[in-house]
């Protein structure tokens, strides 16, 4: 998700869980295990009111459970949700709404390992999570914005990142609008009233958050298929003829992570724009972006956001403490694209840009990658998570080695593909692959706030023949490990750079190269693999 635009930020872990800092909406449930959603909603042109029937399928995970409870936003205001009943079986239970919850009782205790259906019909106007209002051209339109945990704004769901299930939609809008949500179209039916119902779903399980519906009066392009994945551009009827700013980075973003990580999970890939500026949200199997991103190629945010549907959507992170786990990595694998279609230099641009908004974010937010979050819903989302966290792997990459890091990553998504993980699952796939012991490794660069600051100097000792090399770190706190490599420039002309390879372990160090003759010039990190603030001169 790039959220600095598009306004959806309205819209296990290395640290202690936060789950008892955290209101009730946000906590995990025990012995719940929700399989599959329906939700039926019903929308209009005269009111921003809907109607919904949701169809909840939860599997039971303990004996004995009198009661349990969904999110849902309570009616308060003139806005929110007011449930009207609660069913099972075709018989009513009893169900208090207060505070967001909405508490059901059970007609008969529960079993370990049985499955039950619940429907809760309810109407309400949205406090959050569904937006209405008019597009650029004045058009109405309505959008989800479920991140990070405001579906249960408008759908009575379990909104935790970690509970993911199976999930349709069925839209019953005026017939002009055309609707996309996740998965794939069942069908579209005409009711001979003005309206039709357009019936989509998603086979594949999803945490909530990604679930999505855009009703607007769009055009649509069917771009083909890509990696066997049927690729799709929605933007509004009067930008018709510019699909190809959407349908031709994605393409190239579908390639390359397919072929480089591992299959595409969902059933299509729908890039569609939506009312709002730029930026973009990663739902699975179909992305939102602003409609002025159907303005212009942007291949930066069409690859991070399609790669969020390999990391955030089918590998989910299990806390929000992991959030890095979905915005680092679709911003380094980004890069990667980059790196892949664009080369080398632009590779290289990218990362200086990263590393010197990890630093200014680091300074402003002070915390670290992975932490206890702080807030009272969802993540505490900054570029640290976003630039720093991509950065990481970057240095991860360096540590094990690219072929190792790709094993690692295929490795990663095969086993947790459709399901969560968190930090420590990537720490043993990476181990796995590489033969180390990565504690260290994850410890001081996510869990630390102050990247590692270097003040250094080299010179020629002409009667030793060595160039020697004085390094400190001058950050807070203990010193970083940091193997890191060193360019020599030989004095010859024409002559390729030396690398040498040294490991910094103390706030201070010297280290000495053997040189015959003295170097044009020593360089620190010149392959650009190290995240530090760093000045190095010849002394």
């Amino acid at each position: 998700m790039i959220r600095r635009l598009l306004q959806f930020a309205i819209a296990a872990s290395l640290l202690p869980s936060p789950l008892a800092a955290q209101p009730a909406h946000y906590g995990r449930q025990p012995g719940i295990d929700v399989q599959h959603y329906a939700f039926a909603v019903a929308l209009n042109d005269s009111t921003d009111e809907i109607a919904g029937d949701a169809t909840v399928t939860i599997k039971f995970t303990r004996d004995g459970l009198a009661t349990f409870f969904l999110d849902l936003a309570s009616a308060a205001g003139g806005k929110g949700m007011t449930v009207t009943a609660v069913t099972a079986d075709g018989s009513a239970l009893a169900y208090s709404h207060r505070d967001d919850r909405l508490n059901i009782t059970l007609g008969r205790a529960t079993k370990a390992g049985e499955q039950r259906k619940f429907t809760v019909r309810y109407h309400g106007i949205a406090s959050g999570g569904l937006a209405i209002g008019k597009n650029r051209y004045q058009e109405r339109y309505f959008s989800s914005r479920n991140w990070p945990d405001l579906a249960h704004r408008w759908l009575p769901v379990i909104d935790h990142p970690s509970d993911k299930a199976t999930a349709e939609f069925i839209v019953t809008a005026p017939e002009k609008y055309l609707v996309v949500s996740n998965g794939l179209l069942q069908e579209e039916i005409l009711l001979g009233d003005g309206r039709k119902t357009t019936h989509w779903k998603q086979s594949v399980p999803t945490a909530i958050w990604l679930y999505n519906i855009a009703v607007a009066q769009f055009a649509v392009h069917h771009a083909g298929l890509v990696k066997g994945v049927e690729l799709q551009s929605w933007v509004a009827h009067q930008d018709a003829a510019k699909f190809a700013a959407l349908d031709e980075p994605g393409r190239q973003a579908v390639e390359f992570f397919s072929e480089n990580i591992g299959p595409y999970s969902y059933e299509k890939l729908a890039n569609v724009a939506v009312a709002g500026g730029g930026g973009g949200m990663e739902h699975a199997s179909a992305i939102f972006y602003g409609e002025n991103s159907a303005d212009r190629p942007n291949a930066g945010l069409v690859s991070h956001e399609i790669a969020h549907q390999w990391f955030g959507d089918a590998v989910t992170e299990d806390e929000w403490d992991d959030v890095w786990l979905s915005e680092g990595f679709a911003t380094y694998f980004s890069n990667l694209f980059t790196e892949h279609y664009s080369g080398r230099e632009a590779f290289v641009d990218a990362l200086v840009r990263g590393r010197t908004g990890a630093f200014r974010a680091e300074r402003q937010q002070k915390t670290a990658v992975v932490h206890q979050n702080a807030k009272a819903t969802g993540p505490d989302l900054t570029q640290v998570q976003y630039a720093k966290g991509g950065w990481i792997l970057h240095v991860l990459r360096g540590q094990v080695g690219t072929d190792n890091f790709w094993k690692g990553i295929q490795s990663y998504y095969k086993r947790y593909r459709d399901g969560s993980a968190t930090t420590d699952d990537l720490r043993r796939a990476m181990e796995e692959v590489s033969g180390q012991d990565l504690a260290w490794f994850f410890t001081q660069w996510l869990t630390r706030v102050d990247a590692p600051v270097i003040d250094g100097s080299w010179s020629y000792d002409a009667n030793a023949k060595k160039i020697i090399v004085e390094l400190a770190q001058t950050q807070p706190g203990q010193p970083y490990r940091m193997p890191m490599e060193v360019g020599v420039a030989p004095d010859s002309a024409g002559a390729p750079m030396k690398i040498e390879k040294i490991e910094m372990t103390q706030m201070k160090q010297r280290f000495e190269i053997p040189a015959d003759h003295a170097p044009r010039d020593v360089t620190l990190d010149p392959n650009v693999w190290m995240l530090m603030e760093a000045k190095f001169v010849k002394r």
